[in-house]
């Protein structure tokens, strides 16, 4: 596996040392959630947060009636989350797996992909992209945040990161029209702290 590797992430929690911490749930997710166009409702079957960190949007998910699954690589990460859900006294299951290599029991209703794309190195990309696929049901959804992290060294052919950037023709890349349906740009801007931004978008899985 290229770029980071477990201990990398395991060391950054245990520490602390997590600056793309917003301290809260991502205010997209909650955009999408008081919008309609995220809900429990309508899916049939569970929803997956892979890269799930601190467990914000785990336990936010929970809270409003979600089946949910949070993944993450690092042990002290699924910690933290199962430490928040029990803070809120709501329910998930939290694993801790490799997504590269992990499956759910059956197929997911929806995954929403906030910090796992752009923690991964490009390399594994598309093996990430084909589990994303393989995950949902067809008429799932994903609802992802594509990383907006534009770094001078690009124009170089360097690959820096972590965050990597989601480049928009290269998520059309991973994510080809023939087996994800793509709503018409133009698409929500949700900023960081940090001074990045992300590109919210919903795909369909056909």
């Amino acid at each position: 596996m290229s770029g980071p590797d477990v201990d990398f992430w395991q060391q950054r929690f245990l520490s602390g040392h997590t600056p793309w911490d917003r301290g809260a749930p991502s205010p997209q997710l909650r955009a999408w959630l008081d919008g309609g166009q995220l809900s429990p409702q309508a899916l049939n079957g569970a929803l997956a947060v892979p890269g799930c960190g601190a467990g914000y949007e785990v336990t936010e998910l929970a809270a409003r009636g979600f089946q949910v699954i949070g993944i993450d690589y690092a042990s002290a990460a699924a910690a933290l989350t199962r430490e928040r859900l029990a803070q809120a006294g709501v329910r998930a299951e939290v694993v801790q797996a490799d997504v590269l290599s992990w499956q759910p029991d059956v197929p997911l209703a929806a995954v929403y992909e906030q910090t796992c794309l752009c923690a991964l190195h490009p390399d594994d990309w598309a093996a990430y992209g084909q589990q994303l696929h393989r995950w949902l049901q067809p008429g799932g959804q994903l609802c992802a945040l594509f990383m907006q992290m534009r770094r001078d060294g690009a124009s170089q052919g360097l690959v820096e990161g972590p965050p990597y950037h989601c480049d928009i023709n290269a998520m059309r890349a991973l994510f080809p029209s023939q087996r994800w349906q793509w709503p018409k740009p133009p698409y929500a801007r949700a900023p960081h702290p940090m001074g990045m931004e992300e590109l919210a978008v919903i795909l369909t899985r056909r």
